[in-house]
């Protein structure tokens, strides 16, 4: 199970935080393992962001791959990048969650090779107690009195006032009697069609 899957089903009582990561491999230190302190009792995750040579890498193949556990069985190591200055020098490493601890070995070339990406804690969320009891404490006060709409915008005065205009026009419409004249409805009103010539 990843940790943004598990994010999503104890979002309550904890929250992810995020740090940066990241190390070096070369010839003189060709592994390094990332490991979280005992005391942490929360989820921990590593993603991979990039991998990376440095710029004082040879121009040949530098191989960086993933040790298993010391304690498991007789497992294979896992490459996760061959890099070459001259054709790839960096690749990106999206949606690789690891869980700690991980070991990272340079098996072939000199290095300076780089990784980095972001250390994922799933911490308590101490913030919910305290809200909880926030709202705790707002459902106990009585209710108050919906306050007062605030005025409307002038927007909202110039369109309720051509609204009525309009209402009126249309109310003297309809009172008229039929003897009257039809009003005129404003400019080219008398336009229209031409009458037919009486023979």
């Amino acid at each position: 199970m990843s940790l943004t899957e598990s994010i999503d089903n104890d979002s309550k009582s904890e929250k992810p935080v995020s740090f940066l990561w990241g190390c070096e491999l070369s010839r003189q230190r060709d592994s390094y393992t990332f490991q979280v302190l005992e005391e942490w009792q929360c989820e921990q995750q590593l993603a991979l962001r990039t991998i990376c040579l440095g710029e004082t890498a040879r121009d040949e193949f530098h191989v960086v791959e993933i040790v298993p556990d010391e304690e498991g069985d007789a497992r294979a190591p896992v490459p996760l990048a061959t890099l070459k200055p001259s054709v790839l020098p960096m690749a990106t490493l999206m949606g690789l969650e690891l869980t700690p601890p991980v070991t990272f070995r340079l098996r072939a070339g000199s290095g300076p090779v780089y990784i980095s990406g972001q250390h994922v804690s799933m911490m308590p969320n101490l913030s919910w107690d305290e809200e909880g009891e926030e709202e705790d404490a707002e459902e106990e006060e009585p209710a108050e009195e919906s306050p007062e709409k605030p005025p409307m915008g002038q927007a909202a005065r110039k369109g309720s006032t051509a609204k009525k205009r309009r209402l009126e026009k249309e109310d003297e419409l309809n009172n008229v009697s039929p003897e009257d004249p039809l009003p005129s409805k404003g400019r080219g009103a008398s336009r229209g069609r031409k009458a037919a010539a009486k023979k």
